[in-house]
């Protein structure tokens, strides 16, 4: 479900992308362009990115992703055993 919202809302978006330098380009209507252009790069940021982070990261532990202080000390004891 969240891949098919996903994948549509990312059509929309490079729809709006192309519709938006068609104008600013072709139809030379550079308040409309930058519009279009703009709404398509707030909604790839706000609402895009985050569908697809839940997306990738749904399922994983985010703890094995996060660099902390006992990680670093097994980080740098590796270091010291490797020399």
């Amino acid at each position: 479900m969240v891949k098919k919202v996903f994948i549509i809302l990312a059509v929309i978006v490079a729809t709006g992308f192309i519709t938006g330098f068609y104008f600013k380009w072709i139809e030379e209507d550079q308040l409309i362009g930058n519009r279009i252009v703009g709404i398509s790069v707030l909604t790839s940021v706000f609402i895009l990115m985050p569908i697809f982070l839940y997306r990738r990261w749904r399922g994983k532990r985010l703890q094995d992703y996060t660099l902390t202080h006992e990680k670093m000390k097994k980080m740098q004891e590796d270091n010291r055993k490797r020399r």
